[in-house]
């Protein structure tokens, strides 16, 4: 029988039906991820970067229908931070050896293009050594390349689903996959550091999306990959639909990180939202990037993309002291440079 593992390890792909055969079985899943954290070592250590995560507003323009912050959710409480709250974030963040900000917000038409590049300036100047990374959504090329002119050098946008017939699914007209995957390209050719992704398990999902999801990350390239469970929310359409499972989304991670050795793969929150040890295995799995929260207390339940999300409650010390001796047991160590992916193969 062919060995899938060393194949996918040494060749950095498979065939479809093979990437198939890998998804629906659970045979192979303890060589995989010991096989991605081999991968992982060998490019990157022991070390886990981590970033900073400021979630700046839950005000969002569109509609997703798996999404707590949708602009139809009359029963989300709205809240966004001044630049003054940010900055103060950023502070907070800098003390206790954050050196990546990722402002993450909902597409809110408050934050002009020159106000994102009054804040991200602003960064710049006073945090010189440090990178910004902004996860704002959909834009057009110009604003894109204005935010890079301002300072920032990564963007987080996930694809979701490479399937058109599984994004229309998900989304309303409104908002269209060739548009999503124009900006990634767009971000590209501008220089950013960029990073896609999708969730996993997530409502009329098939095994062939999941390969269309790995297919387009190839094409892609992008530098880092985030993936995470489904996670339904009670006040959206999808309410009480099956949430993705960790098995699945551990497996994938490993996938993807013997298929892109160099990317920057985080281990989510939602991750540890769906099981007590869900970050440390991701870790296990091969990622090796953790984003804490530094969002003010307050604000941190309200951003509330999915249901019962962990680490609301916490101080960002408290929150970052907490991470690392998890990290540690788990095998592995936080370092705190900026962190850039390695150099693509």
């Amino acid at each position: 029988m062919k060995n899938l593992i060393y194949d996918l390890k040494i060749n950095k792909n498979l065939k479809d039906d093979e990437l198939i055969e890998l998804l629906e079985t659970d045979i192979y899943d303890d060589k995989l991820h010991m096989a991605a954290d081999e991968i992982r070592r060998m490019n990157y250590k022991d070390e886990v970067y981590i970033r900073g995560l400021i979630e700046f507003t839950n005000y969002c323009k569109n509609d997703c229908y798996y999404c707590g912050i949708r602009k139809s959710n009359i029963k989300s409480e709205r809240y966004r931070l001044s630049k003054k709250d940010i900055l103060k974030c950023c502070e907070n963040g800098y003390k206790l050896g954050y050196r990546t900000f990722v402002l993450q917000g909902g597409e809110d038409p408050y934050y002009t293009d020159d106000l994102i590049c009054e804040i991200v300036s602003e960064i710049n100047k006073s945090y010189s050594d440090c990178a910004i990374t902004l996860s704002i959504g959909e834009k057009s090329f110009e604003s894109y390349k204005r935010y890079f002119d301002s300072g920032a050098r990564r963007f987080l946008l996930r694809h979701e689903t490479a399937d058109d017939e599984h994004y229309s699914k998900l989304h309303p007209d409104s908002m269209s996959l060739d548009n999503r995957k124009r900006c990634l390209f767009d971000l590209k050719k501008i220089g950013y550091q960029v990073g896609s992704g999708f969730m996993v398990g997530s409502p009329y999902q098939t095994t062939q999306n999941l390969v269309a999801d790995l297919r387009f990350l190839q094409e892609l390239k992008p530098d880092m990959i985030g993936i995470g469970p489904y996670i339904n929310h009670k006040d959206t359409p999808f309410s009480g639909k099956e949430n993705g499972t960790l098995e699945l989304t551990l497996k994938l991670v490993s996938i993807l990180r013997l298929m892109f050795p160099y990317a920057l793969i985080p281990s989510t929150t939602a991750l540890g939202t769906i099981s007590p040890l869900g970050r440390e295995l991701g870790l296990k799995s091969g990622a090796n990037v953790v984003m804490p929260n530094l969002s003010p207390v307050e604000t941190r339940k309200k951003y509330d993309l999915y249901e019962n999300k962990i680490c609301t409650g916490e101080e960002a010390a408290e929150c970052r002291g907490c991470l690392e001796r998890r990290v540690e047991i788990a095998g592995y160590r936080i370092v705190t440079n900026i962190g850039d992916v390695k150099k693509h193969a």
